[in-house]
């Protein structure tokens, strides 16, 4: 259980990025007052979290219908994720883990942007929709393993929702080189969790012992 809870908790982390998202919101939503922006905060938690939920419980089914194996969904989706860390470590941005630039330019003329780009794609990108299908997948049925994903997910969701609230204070201490170095910290562990989902699908698919 401690494994998979801290498996969980890195990978969340690193792909949903709650000091990233923080800084950007804080970037977005200057000059709004502060009791606006904890509502904007909440409102975007709990809309990220349904998306993930919904993703972690419904994914694997889904994916299931199409004809998708349980070893093509853990390779594939690790081989998501090591580009996901290999980005990290070099401090390069995309569309997996944030918003691209295209996105960030058009929230700024919007009035709400709770659900667009805050909720997702800064909080609920294709990343973390991904580690919540892949980790729910891993569970392979097991209640208790399955509780501890979820548990895990909604951690790091609070401690994003936290950020949130402290956006402008984070943004002043930790700066465009502290971001960077946190970054590139869980881009080395998720690149190495990616690599192992890899290994593990391989393994699961038969092609080694064909």
């Amino acid at each position: 259980m401690i494994e998979t809870a801290g498996v969980a908790l890195a990978t969340f982390f690193a792909t949903i990025g709650p000091i990233d998202v923080a800084v950007m919101f804080a970037a977005l939503t200057s000059g709004v007052p502060i009791r606006e922006k904890r509502s904007m905060a909440v409102r975007a938690t709990v809309v990220a979290g349904v998306i993930l939920v919904t993703f972690a419980f419904l994914g694997e089914a889904l994916l299931g219908s199409l004809g998708i194996s349980l070893a093509a969904l853990r390779t594939s989706g690790g081989i998501l994720l090591l580009l996901i860390g290999i980005e990290m470590v070099f401090a390069r941005p995309s569309g997996a883990t944030s918003a691209t630039r295209e996105e960030t330019l058009e929230a700024e003329g919007k009035a709400d942007i709770v659900v667009f780009p805050l909720a997702t794609p800064l909080i609920a990108g294709p990343g973390a929709m991904g580690a919540a299908i892949l980790l729910m997948a891993g569970a392979e049925g097991d209640i208790l393993h399955q509780i501890v994903v979820v548990g895990s997910m909604l951690a790091i969701l609070l401690l994003t929702l936290a950020c949130l609230f402290v956006a402008s204070q984070l943004q002043r201490l930790f700066g465009v080189t502290g971001m960077h170095v946190v970054s590139r910290v869980f881009g080395v562990l998720l690149s190495a969790l990616a690599v192992q989902f890899i290994f593990d699908g391989i393994l699961q698919s038969g092609l080694l012992g064909q």
